[in-house]
């Protein structure tokens, strides 16, 4: 069948995410009927560059051999059982590659289904375990401005953009904000001076409210959804130090930027520091299967520990946690970042990429180009050097004209980004900046 039928066949029945689904009455869906490496291929044969991983997760891009692989061996014994009471050799061996993997310190590993999924455990595990202790008080949690978490209540309640949290303000629970860190606007030169002038308001914030704060949540490194929002590692380091000092965890949200996508396999390694709480998703199975996992230390971990007519344990569960093909995928994908030495390789892309990008800053309509590790973006601006309104859609005009090329890209507004797989190679990286 063609796209076109496909397509008229969707548009019965399906609601897709983050979508007007009006648009699709004058712009076509893709139907995409096969997917290989980097590429994807409708049923009338047009391919299609991925240029942004499937929405961040097919890190080694699609159907790749040793992931398909993996999981057809896990069909073979274990599909999926439930994890309360039960447990199977894949998850306690994804467990143990994890914590070896994450900054020292993260030893336990509390599984979910997806990216949001994660930030409401974490959410609730840092309320509860001070409640455990005997500081119930202790039930509010600090955002940044411009921070993305998720699209659940809890993780909308610590998200700070309106299109996805305004319409469902009267049933969030109300949260502190501090201001972003952002460095996209500033030459990289000065990046650290203006995260450190910014740490300001977080530390004076901190100092007063202390008493009634459980955590900080952050997204290290780049705020994604807000537009790949760019900050300096001393940031971190500066919120470690204050959240040890005035007893506030403080929850790393990687969901985005964890397994190499800004040059390190996780970006709070970057300013060496290790969080109460981990969230992870996304890449975690390099795109085959929903999975997240929380990763806390022993200190967390204790304040559950107890008999169960104490009611001090964690009393929150998915039906899918834990499952064995997802875990399986996972540990494929450590073992091709293992195998294939990614991380330092990409360290060698990185610099494809901001080689390739030197032509888009001379362009006329482009602004604050930046860069953290394999994460590209730039904002698209008019005459007067202003962000065009996201109302006027210039960056969904942008996706269309790159469609059109071969390439697929999904702006944020007027921010135009690329996330490219970690198989992506020099000819790739040229062919997509190019079409830019």
């Amino acid at each position: 069948m063609s796209n076109a039928t496909w397509m008229q066949r969707d548009l019965q029945h399906v609601w897709h995410p983050c979508t007007q689904m009006h648009d699709h009455e004058e712009l076509p869906l893709i139907p995409i009927a096969k997917a290989q490496g980097l590429w994807l291929t409708d049923f009338n044969g047009h391919r299609y560059m991925d240029a942004i991983s499937s929405w961040w997760v097919n890190i080694f891009g699609h159907s790749h051999p040793r992931l398909n692989a993996a999981l057809e061996t896990q069909l073979k014994s274990l599909g999926h059982i439930m994890l309360a009471g039960f447990t199977h050799q894949p998850i306690i061996e994804l467990s143990e590659r994890l914590v070896a993997l994450a900054p020292k310190g993260l030893t336990r590993c509390f599984y979910a289904d997806n990216g949001a999924s994660a930030i409401e455990v974490a959410l609730k595990m840092s309320m509860h375990a001070w409640h455990n202790q005997g500081f119930p008080e202790k039930n509010r949690f600090v955002a940044l401005e411009n921070s993305y978490h998720g699209e659940t209540l809890g993780a909308l309640s610590v998200t700070d953009i309106p299109l996805f949290s305004s319409t469902y303000a009267s049933l969030l629970m109300p949260q502190w904000r501090a201001p972003s860190p952002d460095c996209s606007h500033l030459p990289s030169a000065d990046w650290e001076a203006h995260s450190l002038q910014c740490f300001a308001a977080m530390e004076d914030l901190l100092s007063r409210e202390h008493m009634n704060i459980s955590a900080v949540i952050l997204e290290p490194l780049v705020q994604g959804a807000a537009g790949m929002r760019m900050y300096h590692p001393i940031y971190l380091q500066c919120l470690r130090e204050a959240c040890d000092r005035y007893h506030i965890h403080m929850i790393a949200d990687e969901i985005a930027v964890g397994f190499g996508r800004t040059g390190s396999m996780f970006a709070c390694e970057q300013a060496a520091i290790c969080p109460d709480f981990l969230c992870l998703s996304k890449a975690l199975t390099a795109g085959y299967l929903p999975m997240s996992v929380v990763m806390t230390h022993d200190g967390i971990y204790r304040c559950f520990y107890d008999r169960y007519e104490s009611l001090k344990g964690f009393m929150h569960s998915h039906s899918y946690t834990g499952n064995a093909l997802a875990a399986a995928v996972a540990l494929a994908s450590l073992d091709i970042f293992e195998d294939e030495q990614v991380l330092a390789i990409n360290r060698t892309k990185a610099t494809w990429i901001t080689q390739a990008a030197v032509p888009l800053a001379q362009q006329n309509h482009v602004a604050r180009l930046r860069q953290c590790g394999m994460i590209l973006a730039f904002d698209l601006v008019n005459h007067e050097g202003l962000s065009y309104d996201w109302r006027e859609r210039r960056g969904l005009a942008l996706h269309l004209a790159a469609l059109q090329r071969g390439v697929l890209v999904r702006p944020i507004g007027s921010t135009v980004y690329i996330i490219p797989p970690h198989i992506t190679h020099q000819p790739d990286i040229t062919q997509i900046l190019t079409v830019m």
